[in-house]
Formats: C-alpha cells, structure tokens, sequence
C-alpha cells in the first residue's frame, strides 16, 4: 500500500495498520449508509412517514461518519477506499433483505446492522490505542456514541410496554 508523507509523529508501519483499520471501517459504513437508504425509500405500512423520516436523518448522520474516516485516512497519508464498488467488495455487513417491505422488517434489518458497525467499531477503538493514536480512537469513540444513539433509536421501534 502507497503511503503519502506527513508530519504526523506515528510510524509508517503504525499508519499503515490504521490505514486499513479505517479502510475497513469506511466500507462497513459506506454500506450501512446504502443500506439505510435503501429502506428510507422502500419502506411501507402505518409507521411511513415517521421511520422514512428517521431513515433520512440516519443515512445524514452516517454520511458524515464516513467523510471524517475518510479524511482521518488521507491525514494518516493513505487514500480513502470509498467507492460504492469498493465498499461493497470489502464490506462485512450481510446483504440487506430485498423482500423487506414493512417498518418493522427494516427496523429489524437496520438494527442488526447498526449493531454490528457499533461492534466493530469498539473493536477499532481498541486496535487505534494498541498503536497508541489517540487520535483515530476518539474518532471511533464520537462514531461508536453516535452509532448506538442511533441503534437505541431503532430499537425503540422494536421495543413494547410491559
């Protein structure tokens, strides 16, 4: 993999290892990010217009998510993998189910994601301090807050009174 030079006081090898990490983690969310969207503009029933909405908020959020993994990548001096083409080979998320149709089969479908970046993301979190780049790890940590806000979000659709 070609690296870029910078100032940035971690070793080559270090970035190299982040690079990936971060590669890894725009593709999953890259993915998500379709995925959403993809029920944003499929989902039917009584619960329409409140979960279409909730959708479009969320792919907002993720877009953002993924512009700043992208930008920590260039900063470590890597290039952003962040095609659409890219994402999909290297993600790890499954398929989104093509015969979702009402909320609670996108809800169900969007949680499940949403738990697995979330988790990946931990994991992330754990491999950037391991090089000791505090940096990329508060980066994860913001993403990881703002993932399970949103999975609690989810969720809460899911979710009935005792």
């Amino acid at each position: 993999m070609k690296t870029f030079a910078t100032r940035i006081d971690i070793a080559e090898e270090k970035r190299g290892c982040l690079i990936r990490l971060l590669n890894q983690q725009l593709a999953d969310t890259f993915d998500l990010r379709s995925q959403v969207k993809q029920a944003h503009w499929n989902v039917k029933g009584p619960t329409f217009i409140a979960l279409h909405e909730l959708f479009d908020q969320l792919a907002g959020e993720l877009e953002t998510y993924i512009d700043d993994v992208a930008e920590r990548v260039t900063a470590l001096g890597g290039s952003a993998q962040g095609t659409s083409r890219q994402a999909a080979s290297h993600s790890r998320l499954p398929e989104y189910p093509a015969d979702a149709v009402v909320g609670h089969e996108h809800v169900t479908a969007l949680a499940e994601r949403y738990a697995a970046v979330a988790q990946s993301t931990r994991a992330a979190i754990d491999a950037c301090m391991d090089v000791g780049d505090a940096g990329t790890a508060d980066l994860f940590t913001e993403i990881v807050r703002g993932l399970d806000k949103s999975l609690w979000f989810l969720e809460a659709h899911l979710q009935t009174g005792r």
